[in-house]
């Protein structure tokens, strides 16, 4: 393939596997495009989709997914821990190869139409696909979540890029959605250490998650990242759940030091990470080199970033970090026919 894109959906539902099985039947539908990974939480009460191939087929299988989300997830009984607007939460398209990020903006505006349209969805558009500055950030469309987007449709401020601003079932049901294009992202959990008082551990973790986030703009902000603490019942422990949105500005590594040395001046240890979908190989290669102070070769250098970072610690079903089945230049080579 000359030209690849992925595309990262999150659906509102961790519980159902008929559901999942459904949507992601849906995204593997389209000849040309091929679903790499699978991640559902129940806490979150969400499931993250990855899929890649052709630009076209890539389109085509987010809308049927979309279709698919909005048939069988009806948001007024949902709740889970993860902030959403709608049944497809967020779901953007990521250039891989041969393909510019003005590119994916323009699929992204055309299958939000296309949703908005077919499916009487309304939809913000965010990140490079976004119509106005005060919209780029996921964040900012998604503020209210679903609970506020009846009041959100009425504000003339945020009426949705396409779509009625028309509270119906059609809408009651389905939500909003965010679509739009973006570079890769890191979408990476730390967890703390349990005590006997979970509502502190979740104080702490979402303390730390203030300390560390970007927009705080305070002495111990990172570049480009985005984090809340929350608490994970089915895992019993507390974490800082971050997107690294310039994986460049700050690595893996930089952040699992700073939300570490965070979560030490609020009394508690990191006791390993948690990567959400796929992640770029250099991703873990700078990671590794950077911890071990010297170059090192690729495998190498990803044995390292596993082991230091406490990849290797999550035993969940599902939750394993293997680097054939994480690392997205992988999950593609084994899965896509690469020129």
């Amino acid at each position: 393939m000359e030209q690849i894109i992925e595309c990262v959906p999150n659906f509102s539902e961790g519980h159902d596997r008929e559901i999942i099985e459904a949507i992601v039947a849906a995204a593997g539908s389209v000849a040309g495009a091929a679903v790499l990974h699978v991640d559902s939480g129940a806490a979150a009460n969400r499931t993250v989709v990855t899929f890649a191939g052709e630009p076209q087929a890539v389109v085509e299988a987010a809308f049927r997914a979309v279709r698919v989300a909005a048939e069988r997830i009806d948001m007024q009984s949902h709740q889970g821990e993860h902030p959403r607007i709608g049944a497809t939460d967020v779901l953007p398209l990521v250039p891989v190869r041969g393909v510019t990020l003005a590119e994916c903006a323009a699929m992204a505006r055309g299958l939000a139409e296309r949703v908005a349209e077919e499916l009487g969805i309304p939809v913000y558009c965010y990140e490079a696909a976004a119509s106005a500055d005060y919209r780029r950030g996921l964040e900012a469309c998604r503020k209210g979540e679903y609970e506020g987007l009846r009041a959100k449709l009425a504000d003339p401020m945020w009426r949705p890029d396409y779509g009625s601003t028309v509270w119906n079932e059609t809408v009651a049901r389905s939500g909003a959605s965010v679509i739009g294009a973006r570079d890769f992202l890191g979408a990476v959990n730390f967890n703390l250490a349990p005590t006997a008082d979970p509502q502190a551990d979740v104080a702490a973790a979402k303390a730390v998650a203030r300390e560390v986030r970007a927009a705080t703009h305070g002495e111990w902000s990172l570049a480009g990242v985005k984090a809340i603490g929350w608490w994970i019942e089915e895992y019993r422990f507390a974490q800082v759940s971050t997107n690294l949105t310039d994986m460049h500005a700050t690595g893996l590594d930089e952040a699992y030091a700073a939300v570490s040395a965070a979560a030490r001046r609020h009394g508690r240890r990191v006791t390993g990470t948690e990567v959400i979908g796929l992640l770029p190989e250099w991703v873990l290669v700078e990671a590794g080199q950077r911890l071990a102070g010297e170059p090192l070769a690729a495998d190498e250098a990803v044995a390292v970033a596993v082991e230091r970072l406490g990849l290797n610690t999550m035993q969940t079903e599902g939750r394993r970090f293997v680097p054939d089945e994480k690392i997205v230049e992988r999950v593609l080579a084994a899965k896509i026919k690469l020129d």
